[in-house]
């Protein structure tokens, strides 16, 4: 049997191991590869049906050297490929810079497009370290291609960037909410748009789950809660795109690489059982 063509296949895999404005913990270049490589050991049927069958293209891996500016548009290059192709495109971190490529393609393919972010950090400095490309600048670049934005599960953030908030109203279920009172039913906005790119940093679930990523924060959703989440979110809503980022492998410890790929698969059957007309 020969490999997927791409026509043929709803998502379209791009790894993207990029691993230059991190800032504490490292080892997210090695993410994408330690991902496809767990994803080998899942099933194929993941309790209700078969995501593979729609078809799973995996593109090679992005190159990550030379400017930041030049991977940001290398980025949204291949991403504005998948999408004119009327396919998922879904990115593998790498560090959660790499949103921004994508993020830019998904407002010139498909405009007013929303961004759910799935994370422990709001991500919203203007600079950090003094790179405006930094993973902690990501979502504040998203605001400026005027996306509107929605955050679930922060639980760590500067006063800054809380001021920011505020000010711009962007939405949120926060960590501390979710410990209080669970997952509603409903999370967006009725007004939210019906297209959505989902950012999601693998530290937005506890450390307990998910100790290999940079900047771990105690207090993070579990697996049924993140799952139960993204559920929510999709419901009556199109994916245009998405991301896994941040994950940073450790040497021995495989499970934070399969539930990383698990996440992915587990995105795809949700996409695929809500595909709108």
């Amino acid at each position: 049997m020969g490999r997927p063509l791409p026509d043929d296949c709803l998502f379209h895999i791009i790894p993207v191991p990029l691993e230059q404005t991190v800032s504490y913990g490292t080892g997210t270049a090695g993410g994408p590869d330690a991902i496809l490589h767990a994803s080998q050991q899942l099933e194929g049927y993941d309790g209700i049906d078969i995501p593979a069958e729609q078809g799973i293209f995996t593109h090679p891996p992005l190159s990550c050297k030379g400017s930041m500016e030049d991977i940001v548009r290398a980025i949204s290059d291949t991403v504005s490929g998948v999408l004119q192709l009327g396919k998922i495109p879904v990115l593998l971190g790498g560090e959660h810079s790499i949103s921004l490529g994508a993020l830019q393609a998904v407002r010139k393919i498909h405009g007013n497009a929303g961004v759910v972010q799935f994370d422990a950090h709001a991500d919203l400095r203007d600079s950090y370290e003094g790179s405006r490309f930094s993973h902690a600048c990501v979502m504040r670049r998203a605001l400026e291609l005027e996306l509107p934005l929605f955050q679930v599960g922060v639980r760590s953030l500067s006063y800054e960037e809380e001021l920011l908030r505020r000010q711009e109203k962007i939405g949120r279920l926060d960590a501390v909410r979710i410990a209080e009172t669970g997952i509603p039913e409903k999370i967006l906005p009725e007004d939210f748009p019906e297209s959505l790119y989902l950012t999601i940093d693998v530290d937005v679930l506890d450390p307990s789950i998910m100790p290999a990523t940079g900047t771990p924060e105690p207090g993070g959703l579990d697996w049924y809660q993140l799952m139960k989440a993204i559920g929510s979110v999709l419901g009556g809503r199109r994916v245009v795109g998405f991301d896994v980022v941040e994950l940073a492998p450790v040497a021995g410890l495989h499970a934070p690489d399969f539930t990383a790929a698990r996440l992915i698969y587990a995105v795809f059957g949700m996409i695929g059982r809500n595909v709108l007309p």
